[in-house]
């Protein structure tokens, strides 16, 4: 998919401004002695915007899909219409369009969000930290979603997971990478606690919406990027501008993406719509990722063998280096003065000891003696 595919279209009419939350059809009275509730007798119209591009590829296109699978699983009762970012909200405004009133919904991902609370980082990716599986059995099972509840209710609003990329790649760099050295001053696009990482190794760090990031490399404001992998950035286009291409990312080794629901809104719908919108967002949880999984490795196909893009992994004291920061952020954060913050990052982390012990006794025993011993042609 070519750059223009998915960002022509991000403008959408005026009028779309003018979009009311939501229409009802006429009802009929029944004979029962009591009204039912309006919403329950209305087909609900909600607004979600998205970070992401139109069209873009595993994000913007799972947005699409979770919206369209709730209308459909609700029958239409709860339709969902899709703003791509830039249309109704800027791309990093999606988060506030549904804390003050503007939209309904909102997808992006948590660590967008970070200026309000560190705790939010948590609930996208962690440097050195948990794999897509991880994080789906700490939010579901090991008291995460809770937490999460209670930093969010700060907002009045709701989050739940929506997508995983699984472990991105490391970035794009203007040449190889030797060690620490070639990062110092190096302006670089990485968000959330990554972000902070490679500021603590020498980077200047600087967030950015993915759409903005090409043009940033192209006039020279970046000296490097990362946003997710092959598959996202072969349509971004910036093997166009650079060469090297870093595996795999350190910092974003499952990263989450999070439907953002106003939470009196969610409250006023019937159980049943409440439902359909949890178990949505579960099933595109799984199937975001399968989207990468399947995808990434043909997009980086493309990119070496078309594209001449240089595949390299990051020298040991890059590696170490990060390892380092990363332990003593998470440290900090234990340690916060914010109490929500503090939970969440206990809950984390002491999640994290657990579940690892299962990944690294199966899964990566498993792959060890997979490369070593199994290969067909």
């Amino acid at each position: 998919m070519k750059r223009r595919d998915f960002i022509a279209g991000a403008a959408v009419g005026a009028g779309a401004l003018a979009l009311t939350a939501c229409s009802s059809d006429s009802g009929t009275a029944t004979n029962t002695g009591a009204a039912a509730p309006a919403v329950q007798q209305s087909r609900i119209t909600w607004r979600m915007v998205t970070t992401w591009p139109q069209n873009f590829p595993g994000l913007g296109v799972g947005a699409q899909r979770l919206a369209d699978r709730i209308t459909q699983m609700s029958g239409g009762r709860l339709t969902i219409q899709v703003y791509p970012a830039g249309s109704l909200v800027p791309a990093l405004g999606t988060f506030d369009a549904v804390i003050e009133g503007s939209a309904e919904m909102s997808h992006g991902a948590a660590y967008y969000w970070q200026n309000k609370s560190q705790a939010t980082n948590f609930f996208t990716g962690v440097p050195y930290g948990m794999t897509s599986r991880e994080m789906g059995a700490w939010i579901r099972y090991m008291g995460g979603q809770e937490i999460w509840d209670k930093v969010y209710d700060q907002y009045g609003v709701k989050g739940f997971l929506s997508g995983d990329t699984g472990t991105q790649a490391g970035g794009w760099f203007r040449g190889e990478l030797r060690g620490l050295q070639d990062i110092q001053g190096l302006r670089f696009r990485t968000p959330g606690l990554g972000g902070q990482v490679w500021s603590r190794m020498g980077a200047t760090v600087v967030n950015m919406a993915g759409g903005e990031i090409f043009a940033a490399l192209q006039s020279g404001a970046l000296d490097a990027a990362e946003f997710v992998g092959p598959y996202n950035d072969l349509a971004l286009g910036f093997h166009q501008i650079l060469k090297d291409y870093y595996f795999p990312s350190f910092i974003e080794p499952g990263l989450a993406t999070e439907l953002v629901v106003s939470k009196s809104k969610f409250a006023e719908l019937p159980a049943d719509l409440q439902k359909i919108v949890e178990l949505a967002c579960q099933a595109e949880y799984d199937q975001v990722a399968s989207d990468f999984y399947a995808n990434d490795p043909i997009a980086l196909n493309t990119l070496v063998t078309q594209h001449g893009v240089r595949v390299r992994q990051f020298p040991d004291e890059i590696l170490r280096a990060g390892a380092e920061a990363a332990k003593a952020i998470l440290t900090e954060l234990r340690g916060s003065s914010d109490a929500l913050t503090r939970e969440t990052a206990e809950s984390f982390v002491r999640s994290l000891n657990i579940l690892r012990s299962r990944t690294d006794t199966n899964d990566m025993a498993f792959l060890r003696a997979r490369e070593r011993f199994f290969q067909l042609d």
